[in-house]
């Protein structure tokens, strides 16, 4: 049995989403670190999860957060 791409998941872990939305990763784990609350990030115990569609409507406001090409 194949792993779900990250296409098909609802939820990713923080390397995930990195690689999916081709993200800068010292910016994006800054992200993660604001106390700010963000409606993308949901918890399983310790764990931070991203949820995908969420965080793609986040990024469209964003796009600082993309690696630069």
């Amino acid at each position: 049995m194949q792993r779900a791409t990250a296409e098909k998941k609802d939820l990713l872990n923080l390397s995930e989403t990195i690689e999916y939305f081709n993200l800068s990763q010292r910016k994006f784990h800054s992200l993660i670190r604001e106390k700010t609350v963000h409606d993308f990030i949901v918890f399983y115990g310790s764990r931070r999860l991203i949820i995908r569609t969420a965080f793609e409507k986040y990024i469209l406001k964003h796009p600082e957060l993309r690696r630069c090409r």
